[in-house]
């Protein structure tokens, strides 16, 4: 178990944010261990021949133990609420060269006994060594994360933060805590992560002290965690709300006779992608329109009621209303 000490200062400056990297650190997981990742399997069987074929395949590999643990240094804690994922990976190449041979050693010696050869050779050579995985890492993101999974799970994550950030102003952090992930747990200014078995962490206990403690949804994932080395940088990673639905409506359902007669067949189509919310940019990508056109259709449904929308950032999320929800059923 895990204990993060919140003041009445550090509750007030939690914050959530997303990491495009952390999405793609994790997700390597699916190469290895698909059954844990069930709602993303459709996805990375798509990606596998382009995965294969990356010059970069064997150290992505490496980087993921046995039991799923990934070295710290591979997920700098984000600094904005949407950090782009070039500088992210500007911030692991610039990880302090004394930190990357503990972070593997912890993430691989206590599970496997060994560090990968691929990762162990870059002992002598850090900085070389995170430049290569930061390399292999853009390439990865390039050619099989970002044209068509990363627009999808990046509408799970926005809808997750909307949804997130109505339950904290509704209910404040005991309702936000008690839905966040099943391992955690908030009593008495005391938030911890409990895990299924017992786990050889530096430390147990962490004062969050003002540094300000950052909750991170993610597709990967089956309960709460947190840096194998918890005392650097606050961070708790949760399951992202929605992240089921990925692996629904890939491609957009038929609209019914009576529904498509009412509404017109594009209206129906997107009223019915509507069960989780998305984007416009998302919508418009699934049904292989412009967003123009996705966009002059959300208006005409929002205005009848058949809609709701929430902004976060310079995002809008479009879900279905109740009544948008009874004219599907």
């Amino acid at each position: 178990m895990i204990r993060f000490r919140l003041g009445l200062a550090d509750l007030a400056s939690t914050s959530f944010a997303c990491s495009a990297l952390q999405e793609a650190v994790l997700s390597l997981r699916m190469w290895e261990h698909p059954g844990h990742y069930v709602e993303q399997t459709p996805w990375f069987r798509g990606m596998r021949q382009d995965f294969d074929a990356l010059e970069g395949r064997g150290l992505l590999l490496s980087l993921v133990a046995s039991n799923r643990f990934t070295p710290d240094f591979l997920t700098p804690r984000p600094t904005t609420v949407w950090p782009d994922f070039q500088d992210e990976l500007a911030a692991l190449v610039a990880t302090p060269a004394a930190a990357v041979r503990p972070d593997l050693e912890r993430a691989f010696l206590p599970h496997d006994r060994v560090v990968p050869a691929p990762l162990a050779y870059g002992f002598e050579d850090p900085a070389g060594l995170l430049g290569r995985i930061a390399d292999a890492l853009a390439e990865y993101w390039d050619r099989c994360l970002a044209p068509a999974w990363w627009p999808r799970a990046r509408s799970v994550l926005q809808a997750d933060l909307v949804y997130r950030a109505r339950m904290l102003a509704e209910g404040g952090a005991d309702a936000l805590f008690a839905d966040l992930a099943h391992r955690l747990h908030w009593r008495d200014g005391e938030l911890s992560i409990h895990w299924e078995r017992p786990l050889a962490l530096p430390r147990d206990e962490i004062d969050v002290d003002g540094r300000g403690l950052v909750l991170v949804p993610t597709c990967f994932a089956r309960g709460a965690s947190t840096y194998i080395d918890p005392g650097e940088t606050p961070v708790i990673t949760y399951p992202a709300r929605g992240r089921a639905t990925m692996a629904e409506n890939l491609h957009p359902p038929p609209a019914g006779p009576a529904l498509a007669r009412l509404l017109g067949g594009p209206r129906a189509r997107l009223l019915l992608l509507l069960d989780e919310p998305s984007s416009t940019t998302e919508l418009a990508r699934r049904l292989g329109v412009t967003a123009g056109a996705v966009s002059q259709h959300l208006r005409v449904l929002h205005d009848a009621r058949l809609l709701n929308r929430a902004r976060h950032g310079r995002v809008v999320l479009y879900a279905r209303s109740a009544l948008g929800d009874s004219l599907c059923r």
